[in-house]
């Protein structure tokens, strides 16, 4: 049961994708805010999340960014811009897979200059 704001008290079955995601987030972050990991893997969770909703979460990550290092797994363009590292995988040629990463963001500046 839950009561997400501005609703009633209900089965979480009954919620939307979003708010389903939403739900299990705060669930999340509560526990990692309690006793925080050291990594947390992360798979298209932002995927029902609307752009709104994806910016406060990324920015939420970036904040607990401090004690936990998290890898997600995404196609989100809006998340993407939350990451330091990028990893992609492509195919040049047929079957054979090729893995790419760009450095992203304040920590690769910070590399730069040191």
């Amino acid at each position: 049961m839950v009561s997400p704001p501005g609703k009633k008290l209900q089965n979480v079955l009954l919620l939307s994708g979003g708010e389903k995601a939403l739900t299990a987030l705060a669930l999340l972050v509560g526990i990692f805010q309690f006793r925080p990991s050291p990594f947390c893997v992360l798979d298209e969770v932002d995927a029902p999340l609307d752009e709104t909703n994806v910016s406060r979460f990324g920015e939420l990550m970036r904040a607990m960014g401090k004690e936990t290092q998290f890898l997600v797994v995404t196609h989100s363009k809006r998340m993407m811009q939350f990451a330091d590292m990028i990893y992609g995988v492509t195919m040049q040629e047929p079957g054979v897979s090729k893995v790419v990463s760009v450095r992203l963001g304040s920590h690769a500046q910070q590399r730069a200059t040191a």
